[in-house]
C-alpha cells in the first residue's frame, strides 16, 4: 500500500555533513506527518525531526541548530540535512509516515522506511 524509500547516508568525520531523503509511494491522498527517528545500538528509537503537512516542524533538542529538514508535499518526500555531525549522532535513521490517507480512508499507522546508517567518526 505505502512504501518509504530512504536514500543517502554513510560515513563521515565529526564536523562533517550528510544529507538523507525519504520518498513515500503508493496510493496516497495525503500524509499528515513525515519525519525521522534514529536508533543507536542498545538504545530506544528517538525522534529526530517531524514535518507536518501544514508546515509545522519539530526537532529534537540534541539536533537543534545542526539539522535542517524540509518536506515536499507534492512529492511526498522529506529531506534532512545534517551538519556539524558528532559521534553521538551515529545511528540508523528511519523515515516514518503517520496519518496516511488513501482513496478509501486512512491506512493503519505508521509506516517505516528500511533505515539508513549514519556513522560519525571522531
Amino acid at each position: 500500500q505505502v512504501q518509504l524509500v530512504e536514500s543517502g547516508g554513510g560515513s563521515v568525520q565529526a564536523g562533517g555533513s550528510v544529507a538523507i531523503s525519504c520518498a513515500a509511494s503508493g496510493t496516497i491522498v495525503s500524509i499528515n506527518v513525515m519525519g525521522w527517528y534514529r536508533q543507536a545500538p542498545g538504545t530506544e528509537r528517538e525522534l529526530v525531526a517531524s514535518f507536518h503537512e501544514r508546515g509545522t516542524t519539530k526537532y529534537a533538542d540534541s539536533v537543534m541548530g545542526r539539522f535542517t529538514g524540509s518536506r515536499d508535499n507534492a512529492k511526498n518526500t522529506v529531506y534532512l540535512q545534517m551538519n556539524s555531525l558528532k559521534p553521538e549522532d551515529t545511528a540508523v535513521y528511519f523515515c516514518y509516515a503517520a496519518g496516511v490517507e488513501g482513496p478509501s480512508g486512512y491506512y493503519t499507522e505508521p509506516y517505516w522506511g528500511q533505515g539508513t546508517q549514519i556513522t560519525v567518526s571522531s
